[in-house]
């Protein structure tokens, strides 16, 4: 199953020497259950966002491990992947950026010609193959509709795909250079957050699932993380509920709302997916 993890101590730039792709002792062993890709997000000082991320299994590439090692950003997006649609290529690894937004997605949607057709001119936002920039390219369009509210537009387009598209899950993470955004729905998945206050505990895990996170600079300013896992023992995490979209702005307040109900209308279950979704979906 591929795995989410997001992080916001806005306003508050932080080097990261915390993650990821740190081997030997997460990515490295665990890519080889999650081996179709990895991906970093980060934004520069002044609002730029910069995507690292390569279509192979960590183990399989030391040098963009050592690379994607320590980064500085007050919001941070990572993605392992487990390839449900779409080659193993790099225009198909998550995270994906379009107008100045980062965006990674653990689920499977179908029915994407009908998609497709439902993005017209914002289609050619999707340089590669896979249901999730498809996704995130109807959030771009709702956002600019919504006069760039983002919490609009992702509700606007996570309605339109539960009323017409065949669903597993949607989970997502969103990034800017000073927000977050995560949703969970349905209830396919887990997805939990932690609000982190200054002065608390070091950050310092190794996921089951291979996502590293480090950051002894973290102990001195609060941060929200969103992740699939909780990523340590602290008893603050919870589990977000389906139809749940969380907002984090960039004073670092947390905006909790509710926007899908009921399951989406076309449910999948894992019987439904061909063997490579379904293999992709499954839980490690």
């Amino acid at each position: 199953m591929c795995r989410l993890f997001g992080m916001s101590a806005a306003p508050q730039r932080v080097r990261a020497t915390f993650w990821l792709l740190n081997a030997p002792d997460s990515l490295v062993q665990q890519s080889h259950r999650e081996p179709d890709g990895v991906g970093l997000g980060t934004f520069s000082a002044d609002g730029a966002p910069l995507v690292e991320k390569q279509p192979i299994a960590a183990y399989q590439d030391m040098q963009f491990a050592h690379e994607a090692r320590e980064r500085e950003s007050a919001t941070f997006i990572a993605h392992v992947r487990f390839a449900s649609t779409g080659g193993l290529e790099t225009r198909n690894t998550h995270p994906f950026e379009q107008h100045g937004r980062l965006f990674a997605h653990n689920g499977v949607l179908q029915g994407l010609d009908e998609l497709d057709a439902e993005l017209g001119e914002y289609r050619s936002l999707v340089q590669g193959d896979t249901d999730s920039e498809r996704f995130f390219a109807l959030i771009t369009q709702r956002t600019d509709k919504r006069g760039g509210d983002v919490t609009a537009g992702i509700a606007d387009a996570v309605h339109w795909i539960a009323d017409r598209l065949p669903v597993y899950a949607l989970n997502l993470i969103l990034t800017t250079a000073t927000d977050m955004w995560a949703l969970r729905y349905p209830d396919t998945h887990d997805l939990f957050v932690l609000e982190r206050p200054a002065g608390g505990e070091r950050l310092d895990h190794v996921g089951h699932a291979g996502i590293r996170s480090h950051s002894g600079q973290l102990a001195d300013y609060p941060a929200v993380v969103v992740a699939t896992e909780r990523m340590d023992g602290d008893p603050g995490w919870r589990p977000m509920v389906s139809g749940e979209l969380l907002h984090v702005d960039g004073s670092l307040g947390v905006h909790s709302t509710i926007i899908m109900n009921s399951p989406p209308r076309h449910l999948l279950s894992l019987a439904d997916l061909d063997p490579t979704a379904a293999a992709s979906q499954a839980a490690i």
